[in-house]
């Protein structure tokens, strides 16, 4: 069964996002980011700025073959079901993500806004409703 995972209070979705998956390619973890097409733009754009010393390997789901998608440790895809990785998920859109079901694990990131916790909140019913075990870590309490 999946393993779901809240973190909440992210003072900001992409820069949380950048270091969370600089994290995880630095263990050796395969992950797929989705959200909204513009979001994963923005998340595109800031995985190669957002560290001057740092890169971490990325492709878009949807603009690359499977060869390139398979050999990323990172891809960005509107829609998982098709990604060709099943370690970790990493949610930063709205809804429940098609097919999160496949992965081992899965991380809903949710920011300190009131529209982002609310649908965080539908989310998290959506996954206590199915019986999953849910892991909340608070980032504000972090600081």
């Amino acid at each position: 069964m999946t393993e779901v995972a809240f973190h909440f209070n992210a003072p900001d979705k992409l820069g949380y996002a950048c270091r969370l998956l600089r994290k995880a390619f630095g263990a050796g973890s395969q992950v797929v980011v989705t959200g909204s097409p513009e979001l994963l733009r923005e998340l595109d754009t800031s995985l190669w700025t957002f560290g001057a010393l740092e890169f971490v390997p990325h492709c878009h789901g949807d603009s690359q073959g499977q060869r390139v998608q398979a050999r990323s440790p990172i891809v960005l895809a509107e829609a998982p079901r098709t990604a060709p990785h099943q370690q970790v998920l990493v949610n930063l859109g709205e809804a429940v993500p098609d097919g999160f079901e496949r992965f081992e694990r899965l991380i809903e990131v949710v920011t300190q806004d009131d529209a982002d916790r609310n649908q965080a909140r539908q989310r998290w019913k959506h996954y206590a409703d199915r019986g999953y075990a849910i892991v909340r870590h608070d980032l504000g309490q972090a600081r």
